[in-house]
């Protein structure tokens, strides 16, 4: 590959554009956002990370003719049988505000009088070329779910999750430090042992 190769990244979400550009730029790869290249936001219709995160890599790749990069990623409290799940941002309402996301998960809980606070923060990563071949990396990380929220740095339900083996969330945590265990992390270490060796 030749340096500053330029990938799409099918995502308006801040944090995350800041994370992959982070982790792709010593491969040589720029990353250019939707929310940049002004690509409107595909409904995800699909039921799974996986069927969202190849919907919306496509839905990219064919507006652009580039090979473009989506992730679905979201969290997965045990008791609340899976949920928020693929519907993790819009647990935040229209707004996408997760201030209110993590009080309902914390509101949930408290509803069904549980102890289990076990929750596992799942992200699929999808790749399409403009061949139009399509593969995807699944990262997942177990920990359990804490209140109230703890931390500044991170986004999405960050504050709340705290990994397991580990005292705080991932929003006490460096960028690095989060890195180095998320599910956001492990699904672009297999994209990049595959696409980098």
């Amino acid at each position: 590959m030749t340096r500053k190769e330029i990938w799409v990244l099918s995502s308006h979400n801040h944090g995350k554009i800041k994370e992959l550009k982070d982790i792709l730029e010593p491969y040589g790869v720029g990353l250019s956002s939707a929310a940049e290249m002004s690509l409107p936001e595909p409904e995800e219709t699909e039921k799974t990370f996986v069927g969202n995160a190849i919907l919306k890599a496509e839905a990219a790749r064919d507006e652009t003719g580039m090979v473009c990069l989506a992730d679905d990623s979201g969290l997965c409290v045990d008791a609340l049988g899976g949920d928020p799940g693929v519907l993790s941002a819009r647990w935040g309402g229209e707004a996408r505000d997760f201030d209110l996301a993590m009080r309902r998960v914390h509101e949930a809980l408290e509803a069904l009088e549980t102890n289990d606070r076990t929750a596992r923060f799942v992200c699929v990563i999808a790749l399409a070329r403009p061949d139009g071949s399509v593969r995807d990396h699944v990262g997942e990380i177990v920990g359990s779910i804490v209140w109230p929220p703890r931390g500044d740095d991170g986004f999405g339900y960050d504050a709340i999750f705290q990994p397991e083996g580990h005292n705080r969330t991932f929003a006490e945590m460096s960028r690095d430090e989060k890195r180095a265990l998320s599910h956001r992390g492990r699904a672009l270490a297999s994209l990049v042992s595959e696409e980098f060796g």
